[in-house]
């Protein structure tokens, strides 16, 4: 009897052994772990263009430009050169807008893309100067402000109003084609933040510049 009683206990362990090893399978669970060695975290900063990244534009005859880029859903700022002459950049604001806008038409370079840059500008895209009785400062794009994408509105907003291109103190006058008033947009923190938001506007224009046409 005791022989047999032994046996039992032992072929009942072993079943035991058995039934956790498997559990333990089941659950996947591993008694034993290799090092998986994933190399460094990346180190590239979003929203960043590095300097030593940025191709030469010594070809490029221009000026040197800041734009606003839409980068992890909020604005961004990039250097940029602009394809338009110094004295003409201080002498007609219509036309240094729109050397600043072409900027925003064009895609982003290289680095530019890897860093996460993108632009909700597209065109064609034309500035005009104001009208008789624009307030002044006005430029007049060949579209209607209220009809492009919201961050679209947001790169140009801010882009221009943090230029010299704008003479409203820190907004900037926008109207389009047709007989609609312009209004005076403003580049808010907030707009930075969430360019997909409203651009906020100024309550009171400029008066009338004695210039305007």
């Amino acid at each position: 009897m005791s022989g047999t009683d032994g046996g039992a206990r032992r072929a009942l362990a072993a079943l035991v052994v058995l039934a956790g090893s498997l559990a333990l399978a089941g659950c996947g669970i591993r008694t034993t772990q290799v090092p998986v060695d994933a190399g460094a975290a990346p180190s590239r900063v979003p929203c960043e263009v590095s300097a030593g990244s940025i191709a030469p534009q010594a070809q490029e005859q221009g000026i040197p430009v800041r734009v606003y880029m839409v980068c992890a859903s909020q604005l961004e700022s990039v250097d940029r050169t602009a394809r338009i002459s110094e004295s003409k950049a201080a002498d007609s604001p219509p036309e240094f807008a729109q050397a600043l806008l072409d900027e925003l038409l064009r895609e982003p370079s290289t680095p530019e893309r890897e860093a996460g840059f993108t632009t909700y500008v597209r065109g064609p895209l034309l500035v005009n100067g104001a009208r008789e009785g624009d307030p002044e400062g006005t430029l007049r794009l060949s579209r209607q402000p209220e009809d492009l994408p919201t961050p679209a509105l947001a790169q140009i907003v801010c882009t221009l109003a943090e230029s010299r291109a704008a003479e409203a103190g820190g907004a900037v006058v926008l109207g389009g084609p047709g007989d609609y008033a312009p209004h005076a947009y403003v580049c808010s923190s907030r707009t930075k933040e969430r360019p997909e938001g409203a651009v906020p506007t100024l309550d009171a224009l400029p008066s009338p510049g004695p210039g305007a046409r």
